[in-house]
C-alpha cells in the first residue's frame, strides 16, 4: 500500500512486514493499496516465482534482510485485487471495474517487482477443473473464482468468491510429541509434532517432518488428548513425548499443500500448511510412510533419500 506517502506491506494477518521486503517497498510508487501474493525469485525479463515456501520464509522471520540475501532471494508482488487507487476507496465497484483500475496500475509499476495474475477463460466447469488440477506451472496452487459484478469484501468472503485449490498431498506420519494448545484448547495437548521413517545406517528410526494443530473434530482431540497422556514417554517444559515404535503408537493421515527443504527438521524437509485429516486407527506405526516418499516430491538434489528399498515401515 501507499497512501500519503507511507508505504507499506502487510501480511494477511495485518502484520507490518515492510522491514523484511525493502526491495519491495522501495518500489512502490503509486498511490493506492492492493491485494496481491508476496512470493520470491523472478528476474527482471520474468517474474516466474523460482524460491520455494521455505526461501519465502527466510526473508519473514528477518526484522531486517542484508542486500545480500534480498539479492539471493528477491522477492515480488503478485497482484490480484485493488482496493484504492488515486481516486479513492474502490472496494464497491464490480471486479471487471476493479480490474481495469488494477491492470492501469500494475502497467505503470516497476515490472521487476509487480506483475498482474492472469485471467483465465473457461466455457465449462469441466475445462476450469483440467486447469485446476493441471497447472501450466506446478507452483499454481489452484484458481480464484470470482463474479463479474461482486464488490470487494474484507474477511473471508464466500458467496461471491470461491477458491479453488488442488487437492492436497496426502501422507501417514506417527504422532512424536504433542503441546497443549491456547484458549479453550489450553486444557487439550493439541499441538502435534508427526514424524516418518527412514533408515539411519543401522536401523529403522522415525524423523518429524512437521507440526499441525487443527484437522481434527473435538471428539477427535478429546480422543487425541486421552491417548497422549496415556503414552506419554518423556516431558520437556509443556511437550509431551509419546510413544512410537513400530506396533505402538498413533498414526495420523496428514494433508499439506506442499514441500520443501529444511535445515530445521532432522529429515530435511517441512511441509507447507499441514492439518491432521482423518485418524488412522487402523493402522500400525510400522504401516506410516517413509522418508522416501516425502522425497519424491522434491528436487533430487534436494533430500537424500531413503537408502533402503521401496516400502513402507520399518522392517
Amino acid at each position: 500500500m501507499n497512501l500519503a506517502g507511507e508505504r507499506r506491506l502487510y501480511s494477511r494477518s495485518g502484520e507490518d512486514i515492510s522491514a523484511a521486503f525493502p526491495d519491495v517497498v522501495e518500489a512502490i510508487d503509486f498511490a493506492g493499496v492492493i491485494d496481491g501474493e508476496l512470493l520470491v525469485g523472478g528476474t527482471l525479463r520474468s517474474n516466474r516465482p523460482t524460491g520455494t515456501f521455505s526461501d519465502l520464509q527466510q526473508r519473514l522471520n528477518r526484522k531486517t534482510v542484508t542486500r545480500a540475501l534480498a539479492g539471493q532471494l528477491p522477492a515480488f508482488i503478485r497482484a490480484y485485487d485493488v482496493l484504492e487507487d488515486a481516486s479513492g476507496d474502490v472496494t464497491g465497484e464490480t471486479f471487471l471495474d476493479r480490474r481495469a483500475r488494477l491492470e492501469a496500475l500494475v502497467a505503470a509499476a516497476d515490472p521487476a517487482r509487480f506483475d498482474l495474475s492472469p485471467l483465465v477463460d473457461f466455457s465449462a466447469w469441466d475445462e476450469l477443473d483440467r486447469l485446476r488440477t493441471e497447472p501450466p506451472d506446478p507452483v499454481i496452487e489452484g484458481v480464484m473464482v470470482k463474479r463479474r459484478a461482486s464488490p470487494y469484501v474484507a474477511g473471508r468472503y464466500k458467496g461471491d468468491w470461491f477458491k479453488w485449490k488442488r487437492a492436497p498431498h496426502v501422507v501417514d506420519a506417527v504422532l512424536l510429541y504433542a503441546q497443549r494448545g491456547h484458549g479453550k484448547r489450553s486444557s487439550f495437548y493439541s499441538d502435534f509434532t508427526f514424524g516418518v521413517w527412514t533408515f539411519d545406517g543401522e536401523r529403522d528410526v522415525l524423523v518429524p517432518v512437521g507440526k499441525a494443530y487443527f484437522g481434527f473434530t473435538d471428539a477427535e482431540l478429546a480422543e487425541l488428548d486421552r491417548w497422549v497422556r496415556a503414552n506419554t514417554t518423556e516431558r520437556f517444559g509443556p511437550v509431551r513425548s509419546v510413544r512410537a515404535e513400530a506396533d505402538h503408537g498413533f498414526v495420523v493421515e496428514v494433508a499439506f499443500e506442499g514441500l520443501a527443504r529444511s535445515s530445521r527438521h532432522k529429515s530435511g524437509v517441512a511441509m507447507r500448511f499441514p492439518r491432521i485429516a482423518r485418524l488412522r486407527r487402523d493402522k500400525l506405526p510400522r504401516e506410516a510412510d517413509r522418508l522416501e516418499t516425502l522425497a519424491a516430491m522434491l528436487p533430487p538434489e534436494t533430500i537424500k533419500p531413503d537408502v533402503r528399498p521401496k516400502g513402507r515401515g520399518p522392517r
